[in-house]
């Protein structure tokens, strides 16, 4: 145990956390260099294209100093707030961080919040100022914010270069001597933390753990504490470039788990593996269930494709454990599924996947969030659909989720960011200003409010420098209504949403006059209405493709004109009563960009 170091990576999104990690694996030699690509951690083409990592990797590397051999493992974490969950069970496993820090964008939202957790399991960190190759580097003024973030000496810092190399031999030689060997009990039963798990189509689950207390052999009964399921240990192993197969796993390892699990609801991050003769007395505290918290109807764009997309899901879910799905019907699109995703990102990466995967076409509703309704005989109910609401008359109040956000940004913006979070219905809580040119905004507010194009927004009001991180800190009671879009008094499911009562007079509007612009017109008049309950609060009409049928009529009595427009008027009648109104799939998405 005592030459095993257990570390991993934690940065904000886009600070190089992949690039140093392949640095350092060519500098131990784990990987040949026939075999090395960019980001090699990364096997995702849809993370090697956004320069992103969605999901946990670990790697085991042999480091030799002073003539002793040390086994260093990394486990490489994603940046983006999305995967916070799988952050934190990363960083649980470790006794060490490797605190990468941009040289050329100081430190960001997502840096101080994985940092905090960092801190708070004890972790011994690092802290390293990377792309010191860059023109537009800034150590000295990276360096005070480091030194005020966490109050180490200015010597303490590595200057290193991802992409030159520069400052890895120094990082290996810092993780073998400052970051404390893996503690723990060879002889107490079996306890070993599951922090993360991929799908392999031939051998099932593979679940990736770290020995906390005890060891594990090839063949072991073994059960899972939160799940209670209770499997053989058919493969343990560590992992290298490939997996590396090994009969016996002791404490302070990490290593890999295959007892042919067929779905992935069954291996929850976070959980605790025990042996079933000698079972551990609790399990490693920190587990939560992940919870999903923007949900969306998945529709194909072809009806005949639904069985298609079941199985699309299915096959994803296998692979992301974080995604839910039910089955749910709408009057305009058909049959589909409500899914639950982590946040945006993950939502997006998911049609993404589907899209390239399974060749899927799909429409994805409008996005919104997960209500606790209070009906009058005081029953508590889960709203995740605009449509799944009772009526008005049944309902006490609602209650909206809330979360804490956290802004930094440069002073001068900080008063476009303030109106923004305020506009969203955010209470600012506090601000403090890190360094002279560095100011963190701490706000409360909505959940939903963050859902539709709140990021985008916030990046482009601070010219990109603005980073964000957040966290659910419960529900509160809110004024919500349910904004209904009729097309000639038809009710469009699809295109309801829930919405705070003072926006929601301004969102009909703007939604009926895209709607406008979007829905091709038809021989008859079609009205397209935005209605709270009976009310309705903004209309616009698609005027009739008109034939001019008075044109035979040249000069003459004004009656032969006067008939044929009212025998034309009573066809138009007709028809508006059998006729429907075809909803192009581009209005689906306007909604989703109203403010462009």
């Amino acid at each position: 145990m005592n030459h095993i170091r257990n570390f991993c990576i934690i940065a904000h999104i886009d600070h190089g956390k992949s690039t140093l990690a392949d640095r350092l694996l060519q500098a131990t030699h784990t990987v040949a260099e026939r075999d090395f690509q960019d980001q090699v951690l990364d096997n995702m083409d849809l993370e090697r294209e956004r320069g992103i990592t969605i999901k946990s990797h670990a790697i085991q590397m042999d480091y030799t100093l002073a003539g002793r051999q040390y086994t260093l493992n990394l486990i490489d974490t994603p940046g983006h707030v999305d995967f916070s969950y799988e952050v934190s069970r990363s960083i649980a496993a470790c006794e060490g961080a490797l605190l990468v820090v941009d040289a050329t964008q100081g430190i960001q939202a997502q840096t101080i919040s994985n940092l905090y957790k960092a801190i708070e399991y004890n972790l011994e960190i690092i802290p390293i100022l990377n792309k010191m190759d860059m023109p537009a580097a800034m150590p000295e003024i990276v360096k005070d914010q480091i030194v005020d973030l966490l109050g180490c000496g200015r010597n303490d810092i590595i200057e290193a270069s991802g992409k030159t190399g520069m400052g890895v031999e120094t990082i290996l030689e810092r993780i073998v001597e400052v970051i404390p060997p893996p503690k723990g009990n060879p002889d107490a039963p079996l306890q070993a933390l599951i922090f993360d798990s991929v799908f392999n189509s031939f051998r099932g689950i593979i679940a990736y753990f770290k020995i906390v207390n005890g060891s594990i052999r090839t063949g072991d009964h073994v059960k899972f504490f939160n799940t209670g399921k209770e499997y053989n240990a058919d493969e343990i192993g560590v992992m290298r470039m490939n997996p590396d197969p090994r009969n016996e796993l002791l404490t302070g390892n990490v290593g890999y788990i295959i007892s042919g699990i067929k779905a992935a609801r069954e291996v929850k991050v976070g959980d605790t593996v025990t042996h079933v003769e000698n079972p551990c007395t609790k399990g490693i505290a920190g587990f939560e269930e992940v919870k999903p918290m923007v949900f969306a109807g998945i529709y194909p764009v072809d009806a005949g494709d639904y069985e298609e997309l079941r199985a699309s899901i299915e096959k994803l879910q296998l692979n992301d454990a974080s995604l839910t799905f039910v089955p749910e019907s709408s009057a305009a699109l058909g049959f589909g599924f409500r899914c639950g995703f982590l946040g945006l990102l993950h939502m997006e990466i998911i049609q993404e996947r589907l899209d390239r995967e399974f060749d899927m076409d799909v429409i994805t509703t409008v996005p919104n969030v997960s209500y606790k309704v209070t009906t009058g005989k005081g029953e508590i109910l889960d709203v995740h659909n605009p449509s799944g609401l009772p009526s008005v008359a049944h309902i006490a109040h609602i209650d909206e989720p809330y979360i804490k956000a956290q802004v930094i940004s440069l002073p001068e913006y900080l008063g476009a960011i303030m109106k923004l979070c305020l506009d969203k219905r955010g209470t600012l809580k506090n601000q403090i200003f890190l360094t002279t040119d560095r100011v963190e905004l701490n706000f409360e507010m909505p959940l939903a409010e963050i859902v539709f194009d709140f990021y985008d927004r916030l990046k482009s009001i601070s010219k990109g420098y603005a980073s964000f991180d957040y966290y659910p800190s419960g529900y509160q009671q809110a004024d919500l209504v349910k904004l209904d879009i009729l097309l000639n008094g038809e009710s469009v499911d699809a295109l309801s949403t829930l919405i705070h009562r003072n926006n929601a007079y301004d969102f009909g509007r703007r939604i009926c006059e895209k709607l406008k612009e979007l829905i091709p017109r038809q021989q008859f008049d079609i009205a397209i209405q935005a209605a709270i309950g009976a009310k309705i609060i903004a209309r616009e009409t698609v005027k009739a493709v008109r034939k001019d049928v008075t044109a035979k009529c040249y000069g003459g009595d004004i009656t032969r004109k006067r008939k044929l427009l009212e025998k034309q008027k009573k066809g138009k009648k007709r028809m508006r009563q059998i006729g429907n109104v075809e909803v192009p799939q581009s209005a689906f998405l306007a909604v989703l960009k109203l403010n462009d």
